[in-house]
């Protein structure tokens, strides 16, 4: 006997019993409150919110989920069998009906209710069939109506719902389905549903609004994506579309896979899979692990639809009326042993520019330089290995030429007012100074969108003119007929796009110019974020090739997807290419996510719960304390203020240090008011000071939630709340009393707080580098065999580090070292002290007692910055580029330091300069002459200037440079060049050389570290005209 588990009164379970009395079915229901652990059957977490609480398990234990293959299973043997009628209802109620009354729209619902009345004719007892008892289709439509029997919206069909809600096999359905429930609750699951379906209903650009629409590249389907692709595109666009509804404007940000073109033919033929088979593998990987790593799209689609075709052959003919498409004949490869035009990608050489021998023949990964398969010096067939003859074929191209000129006015208007990044508009400024080409649109393909055009039958649409338009497609796939609303509306819609810097002029050139062309109404790209790459240690990510950490192996690592997500939006590359590197990302775990940030959530949460009853207290009414509060409160507005402009200006990197640096003001203030001793000596002070601290952790969960929703979903449920608090301008003016931002005696969650995060030891980064290095085809063959599993990385918070014999064993000594204790917010963890009194920064840093002190985290309290003066400057004597300067540093000898700024700063101007250097460095040989420091300066974010970074004429030359919320009074000796301390702050070393710095310069050209000044006695340390540069 099949078993159906719904919940009381829920319609769509009242069709399905139903079906089954009426066919004389067996059948048990079951409530889904009494049937949770059954809910790993339901088949697909993405259906809609009523079918993920209703399903049917067979006696075979396998189960149906969706309503109406439950009732066409129970009911199958209804009469009439194979009735065009019974079909064409059923696919009506679940198209038209059931949306219209889920989704409460009056209209839809008049609509749909008047064809059923159509259907009835009037006199007619059923909509399908002639007998004596009803169809499936009578139930299945019955059924999605009878929650609005007795309404005006039904009153043309009540005749018929009496008639229906009397029939035998639906009043002992509904007996059986409502479960003993009353009829309040049996209405219950209805309203449920309803809401959800009203809550996810497409969104539509409501007018006085600003509405956004937000774009992702589209990852090709061919590959599981990498770390450089997710940050590059969907991870970007995702934290500003969060952000965005945050302030509370009508978004909605589309993705998909774009799998048309050479690369799916390609992947399918090394596969051994047809092409739809190899894109429906490939998307549903996509797709997983993008909802892993929390990406909230509104819609993450496909380019192989209806609506694609459609709409890209409409864009096509639009263009050949306008006169913007031109036919030629033109030279291309072509293989005798396939019989067969090769497409560009089949196609493998060496580039003509930059010499690379393994260029493909559309794009040199190396230069990214865009080719011509013919362009290609020894052109080898990717299928065959064979050298390809060269053929002469026709194709359609796109007359840019013809475009160029309202191409460029839009270019000019759009790129100042919509801000685009210094690096796009580089791209595109050296696009059009060449001179635009006509472009070939067409490919001898059979994977495409088919060319609407007489003799072009075996070809398609070329990928890079098809995919921009998979964004309107996935649009139309989402609203339906209402996706003109956003793309045919530039007056009151915003296109912000995020990309990798090689699909730039795709972006900004090609596409552009395509729908120019169409001389409609198009809403054109405002806005563009766009990255450079990320390099995976000291190589290149590579999808072709397998190298780099993949969106599954972070997953695999047991990492939680926070720590993933903080990390890579830290080092995002967005002017200048930057790397993944395991050491840094341990780092960055230990120092700033637990040391920092878990460490003042944890300490504020246990102090509440140990020490007011688990409530906030809320401030004081002598107002004891608040004078301090005030000052935390004027520091964090501002922050905020910050923290908006940034991410308004899409500077994920500048909002995510700001925002943390609302965490490190928590800390500090935490630690300067001695919250343990003001609880004994003066308790209203404590409470007003611990209602800071909380409402601080509030507005840090309020500001982290785009960077780290996941983490954000933590802290609410510790902290007792439920909404997360609006980005608008008024926390802003609530951040200037954090102690109001939590009313007085809020309870927080029951539990007793726990650590949000664990320290990553050196073992685990040894193994985890291990374990990532090569290829994954390379990995995969090693994981086929027997061997230790690197399971430690997977220990969560409060678990203890494990298999280090493993870890020492992938670092053949050289890498790590002996693993912490145990990172469990006890003896090594962020967070221990379990409401025992506290001491000082020590018993904060360290969050317990006992075992070996940790290792200091690597930021800027363990460099030696100091002011200092060049007392002379020469050029080296062996190299061009170096100058040699002797520079008082407050010692009794000066040092001697090698800088290379020939290039940039006349010698001339290098006498006498005041200058802040790093003083202890390991002293280096540069040329035959030991470099004893390093002297600071800024480079622009262009790389075309680079000025001193100089310190104010009051700071005594020697005096110690410091950052406000660090302790710099205590540097190490010599930074120990095994740990490259100094390196994960700034990319000076080799192998740190990519990585994008905590060091730069403000807006205002103040020298920064993660976004606070660089200080002297006499003021911060300046640079004379570079705004945003990085500080090297």
């Amino acid at each position: 006997m099949a078993t159906l588990v719904c919940r009381p009164g829920d319609p769509q379970a009242l069709k399905a019993a139903a079906a089954a009395a009426a066919a004389g079915a067996s059948l048990s229901v079951l409530p889904l409150a009494e049937a949770a652990q059954w809910k790993k059957l339901l088949a697909d977490s993405s259906d809609a919110a009523a079918t993920r609480q209703l399903f049917l398990v067979l006696p075979d234990g396998s189960s149906l989920a969706e309503p109406n293959a439950i009732a066409r299973y129970l009911g199958g043997a209804l009469p009439p069998q194979l009735n065009l009628a019974v079909e064409s209802w059923i696919e009506f109620e679940e198209a038209a009906l059931r949306p219209a009354v889920y989704g409460g729209s009056s209209d839809a619902v008049a609509a749909a209710v008047q064809r059923v009345k159509d259907g009835l004719g009037g006199s007619k007892r059923f909509l399908a069939g002639s007998g004596s008892q009803p169809s499936l289709a009578d139930l299945v439509v019955y059924a999605t109506l009878s929650p609005l029997a007795g309404s005006p919206s039904v009153a043309a069909v009540q005749p018929w719902l009496d008639a229906m809600a009397a029939e035998p096999a639906v009043v002992a359905a509904a007996q059986q389905v409502a479960l003993g429930a009353d009829a309040s609750d049996a209405a219950g699951a209805f309203l449920a549903d309803a809401a959800a379906a009203r809550s996810a209903a497409p969104k539509l650009p409501i007018p006085g609004q600003r509405n956004i629409l937000i774009t992702s590249a589209l990852p090709y389907v061919n590959n599981v994506p990498h770390l450089g692709n997710i940050i590059g595109c969907v991870l970007s666009a995702d934290v500003f579309a969060r952000f965005a509804r945050a302030r509370g404007y009508n978004v909605v940000y589309v993705c998909g896979t774009d799998e048309y073109g050479t690369a799916t033919e390609t992947k399918a033929l090394e596969e051994g899979l047809t092409c739809q088979q190899i894109c429906d593998k490939y998307h549903a990987i996509h797709k997983a692990i993008y909802e892993w790593f929390d990406i909230g799209f509104d819609k993450f689609g496909r380019t192989p639809t209806r609506a694609q075709t459609q709409i890209g052959q409409d864009i096509f003919r639009t263009l050949q009326q306008r006169g913007c498409l031109v036919e030629q004949t033109m030279e291309q490869l072509y293989s005798e042993p396939l019989g067969k035009f090769l497409a560009d990608r089949f196609v493998i050489g060496t580039c003509p520019k930059c010499k690379y021998e393994d260029a493909r023949g559309d794009q040199c990964d190396a230069c990214g330089s865009l080719l011509n398969p013919t362009e290609l010096i020894n052109p080898k067939c990717k299928l065959t290995g064979s050298t390809p003859v060269v053929k002469q074929t026709k194709h359609v191209f796109l007359d840019l030429p013809k475009l160029s000129g309202d191409l460029q006015a839009y270019i000019d208007r759009t790129s100042t007012l919509g801000g685009w990044s210094s690096n796009c508009v580089q791209v595109t400024k050296a696009w059009m100074e060449q001179g635009l080409k006509v472009r070939c649109i067409t490919r001898d393909l059979k994977w495409g969108t088919p060319v609407p055009l007489d003799g072009y039958e075996d070809k398609v649409f070329y990928v890079w003119f098809d995919a921009p338009i998979g964004y309107i497609s996935i649009t139309a796939n989402y609203c339906g007929d209402g996706w003109d609303a956003w793309w045919k509306n530039p007056q009151d819609v915003e296109l912000v796009q995020f990309m990798g810097k090689d699909n730039v002029p795709f972006h900004t050139v090609i596409f552009p110019a395509t729908l120019l062309g169409t001389q409609e109404p198009w809403t054109m790209m405002k806005s563009i974020s766009v990255t450079e790459y990320l390099n995976y240690e000291d190589g290149k990510f590579s999808k072709s090739r397998g190298v780099g950490v993949f969106g599954n192996d972070a997953k695999d690592t047991g990492i939680p997807v926070e720590v993933w997500r903080y990390y890579l939006l830290a080092v995002r590359p967005e002017s200048s290419d930057s790397a993944f590197q395991w050491d840094d990302f341990a780092a960055k775990n230990n120092a700033e996510l637990n040391d920092n940030l878990g460490n003042f959530i944890n300490r504020t949460l246990k102090f509440i719960y140990a020490r007011f009853d688990k409530a906030v207290p809320g401030p004081a009414a002598s107002g004891a304390g608040m004078e301090a509060v005030k000052g935390l409160g004027e520091k964090v507005s501002a922050l905020v203020e910050q923290y908006i402009a940034a991410l308004e200006g899409l500077r994920m990197k500048e909002a995510l240090r700001t925002a943390m640096m609302v965490s490190k003001a928590g800390n500090l203030f935490f630690q300067e008011t001695e919250i343990w001793v003001a609880y004994k000596q003066d308790k209203d002070a404590c409470c007003s000071y611990i209602s800071a601290c909380a409402g601080i952790v509030l507005l840090c969960a309020a500001l982290l939630q785009p960077f780290m929703p996941s983490f954000t979903r933590k802290v609410m449920q510790q902290l007792g709340v439920g909404e997360v608090p609006a980005l608008t301008d008024d926390l802003v003016q609530g951040a200037l009393n954090p102690a109001a931002l939590l009313p007085a005696g809020h309870p927080i969650g029951a539990a007793e707080p726990t650590p949000l995060f664990r320290k990553i030891t050196d073992d685990e980064v040894a193994q985890l580098r291990a374990r990532y290095a090569g290829n994954q085809a390379d990995r995969n063959a090693a994981a086929a065999a027997p061997a230790a599993s690197s399971s430690s990385a997977a220990a969560p918070a409060g678990g203890k580090a494990a298999g280090k014999a493993a870890g020492k064993a992938a670092a053949k000594g050289g890498e790590g070292k002996a693993a912490s204790k145990a990172a469990d917010g006890g003896k090594d963890g962020a967070a221990a002290g379990k409401g025992k009194k506290e001491k000082g920064d020590k018993a904060a840093a360290a969050g317990g007692k006992g075992g070996k002190e940790p290792e200091r985290p690597a930021d800027i309290s363990r460099i030696d910055l100091r002011v200092g003066l060049i007392k002379k400057a020469w050029r080296h004597p062996d190299a061009e580029s170096l100058y040699v300067e002797e520079v008082d540093v407050g010692e009794e000898q000066p040092r001697t330091v090698v800088s290379g700024l020939v290039k940039f700063i006349p010698e001339a101007e290098m006498q006498q300069r005041r200058v802040v250097l790093v003083c202890n460095l390991k002293p280096a040989n540069m040329r035959g002459i030991q470099s004893q420091a390093m002297v600071l300066a800024a480079t622009s974010p262009d790389g075309s200037r680079v000025e001193l970074v100089e310190p104010p004429a009051g700071a005594a030359i020697g005096e110690r440079l410091r950052v406000d919320g660090f302790d710099c009074s205590q540097p190490d000796e010599q930074l120990n060049p095994k740990k490259k301390v100094f390196e994960a702050l700034n990319p000076k070393r080799k192998v740190f050389e990519a990585v994008a710095p905590d060091l730069a310069t403000s807006e205002q050209c103040v020298a920064c570290y993660q976004g606070s000044p660089l200080l002297t006695s006499a003021g911060p340390a300046t640079v004379k005209s570079i705004a945003g540069g990085s500080i090297r």
